[in-house]
């Protein structure tokens, strides 16, 4: 049983998508219906642009979409479609693209929704007040004792349960901070500071939150041909109301990675395909599940592997 997963923010790389729009018009229709959506020419900064500029949230977030769904319309192309998994997920903004992906939400509205996402995530803490840091080889139960602690009044929350040895806090810098140093104290095998932006999927990114309900309240959402496992639940879900309120949740909330890879093997999953930028979440399945197989699929070659 097969489980079709999308990528979050970090996978971005000036380039990426690139090959697979010459190769298959219907992935060069994906970024040009994203350059219509959004106004501009999205496609041009994600293939010959800076790596700065393409990290900005508010550009990473649609630009890793629609590599994601060039490279899902390319394995339709080939024959293999949506319906040919049992479970589509993702990673924070990689829920968006498998929404999309599963034909929840349109091209034109999740690239919408996506850069006001990310605007609005960098927009909800002044620069600098705000971390995120990753503790590694300490369990969640652990770690999530750590950022309590360490939250001395501020927040500290744990923002990402990545895999069984790495979990990512997120609060307000000294908090963060004060975590790191806790961490090693309890065992950590490393505990760094990240280089993001902003401190996502706490509850500091409240006015995030607001302003996706607001946007989520005025886009039409279908039920996904395939069942989606959410992050804050770790659990399928299909009924269009319940997608909303779990994506506006999604944003203060806990990516809960780890339990919904564990979910999906619990329910047959025996292969993950990572689909789009990056082999990140295929690392972490791997670590998470060591029986399962996991397959990138993200430029010509991977699709024509993939068919055979």
């Amino acid at each position: 049983m097969r489980a079709f997963v999308f990528p979050g923010q970090g996978a971005q790389v000036i380039g990426m998508g690139h090959a697979l729009a010459e190769a298959y018009p219907a992935a060069k229709a994906v970024f040009d219906e994203v350059d219509e959506a959004l106004g501009e020419k999205l496609s041009a900064l994600i293939w010959d642009g800076e790596q700065d500029t393409l990290t900005l949230t508010e550009n990473a977030q649609p630009a890793l979409m629609a590599t994601s769904i060039a490279a899902m319309r390319a394995l339709e192309a080939e024959g293999i479609a949506v319906t040919s998994a049992a479970y589509v997920a993702g990673h924070s903004l990689g829920e968006y693209s498998a929404l999309c992906a599963a034909g929840s939400l349109t091209i034109a509205d999740t690239a919408k929704l996506l850069r006001l996402r990310g605007k609005a995530m960098q927009g909800a803490v002044p620069v600098g007040q705000g971390a995120m840091a990753a503790l590694l080889g300490l369990d969640f139960h652990t770690a999530t004792a750590v950022a309590k602690e360490a939250a001395k009044g501020e927040i500290c929350q744990a923002a990402n349960d990545n895999d069984p040895g790495q979990v990512v806090v997120s609060g307000h810098r000294g908090a963060v901070e004060r975590a790191v140093e806790i961490a090693k104290s309890k065992g950590a095998k490393r505990a760094l500071l990240l280089p993001v932006s902003a401190p996502f999927h706490c509850a500091l990114m409240g006015p995030a939150a607001a302003a996706m309900a607001d946007a989520l309240s005025h886009v039409h959402i279908e039920e996904p041909a395939v069942p989606l496992v959410a992050n804050v639940t770790a659990h399928d879900v299909t009924d269009p109301a319940t997608i909303r309120s779990l994506l506006v949740e999604q944003v203060t909330g806990s990516v809960r990675w780890r339990e919904s890879v564990e979910f999906m093997v619990s329910k047959g999953v025996t292969e993950f395909w990572e689909v789009g930028a990056g082999k990140a979440l295929s690392g972490m399945i791997r670590r998470i599940a060591k029986e399962a197989e996991t397959r990138a699929v993200g430029n010509p070659e991977d699709v024509q592997a993939a068919k055979g």
